[in-house]
């Protein structure tokens, strides 16, 4: 296995990594910076987006373009002429929340879950975007994260960060209910809390363990079998992608480092490359 330097821009929120097959490119965003970034993989070739606000997640529009979880709710953002048309505000009766990690599921729809910013409490919810119309799936959320959902639809994973455990919901696909909500697992040693994830074609469940300075493997029906060491403590997402699906790319963050972890650190807001992981990925879907 094998862990190298993407892309050496320091970011204080790297986040939600989307691999593009088309373009042979890595999309990701930095969180309070409100930007967007593409890297060619081939090429070097590095492109940014000043959104205008903080940015949460997000995903491709099967329009063309990006679908963008930010600040003052969910936009359509054309990258060609960097105008973004607003296609839901959920919560306008709470302007501290901001929509945080999200991602388009196997049948179109986005997800996403709020957040408070400046003092973290559980006033945020989970949303299911759909042609516009917002519909509120659960309430009480701290920390919206780890949304992806298994190859064939019909389970959605999710964590609350600050519980530490790694969540499941069964997904109706027709109309994108959410039920029997379980535990899966809980971060091993207490290490740290879980952050972005993906799933391989497998159905294994990758995720970043910010603050344990790991990548972390789960079998749903069997519990954790894999523990991938980086050379940052602050893994924030992961995602799949190269020609043959095969690398995990894994944003970063500098936020809450001091200035001897930073001197530490080096990578720390950049974005990673492991090769080797012996996992292939799914081409993320498109918000219809």
């Amino acid at each position: 296995m094998l862990i190298e330097l993407f892309d050496d821009s320091r970011m204080g929120l790297g986040e939600s990594p989307l691999w593009s097959v088309a373009e042979q490119a890595l999309y990701w965003i930095d969180v309070y910076a409100g930007t967007i970034h593409r890297k060619v993989l081939e090429t070097g070739r590095r492109s940014t987006w000043e959104f205008g606000e903080e940015v949460g997640s997000i995903g491709f529009r099967a329009a063309g373009g990006l679908v963008v979880a930010a600040r003052t709710g969910l936009y359509a953002f054309d990258l060609q002429t960097g105008e973004k048309t607003l296609v839901s505000n959920p919560e306008p009766e709470l302007p501290r929340n901001r929509l945080n990690d999200g991602k388009v599921d196997r049948q179109g729809r986005y997800w996403s879950g709020s957040l408070q910013t400046g003092e973290y409490a559980p006033v945020g919810s989970l949303w299911s975007f759909k042609k516009g119309r917002s519909t509120k799936i659960i309430s009480g959320i701290t920390i919206a994260n780890g949304l992806c959902f298994s190859p064939d639809g019909r389970t959605m994973y999710f964590t609350d960060s600050p519980s530490g455990m790694l969540e499941a919901f069964d997904l109706d696909i027709a109309t994108g209910l959410a039920s029997n909500r379980r535990v899966l697992a809980a971060i091993p040693d207490g290490r740290g809390l879980a952050d972005g994830a993906t799933v391989d074609a497998d159905g294994t469940l990758w995720c970043a363990n910010i603050d344990g300075g790991r990548i972390l493997g789960l079998k749903p029906e069997e519990g954790w079998f894999a523990s991938v060491d980086l050379p940052v403590t602050r893994p924030t997402s992961c995602a799949f992608g190269g020609p043959s699906m095969d690398i995990l790319f894994v944003t970063t963050a500098t936020s809450r480092l001091g200035e001897e972890q930073l001197l530490e650190q080096p990578w720390a807001g950049c974005v990673l490359a492991i090769k080797g992981l012996g996992a292939t990925g799914l081409q993320e879907p498109e918000y219809q």
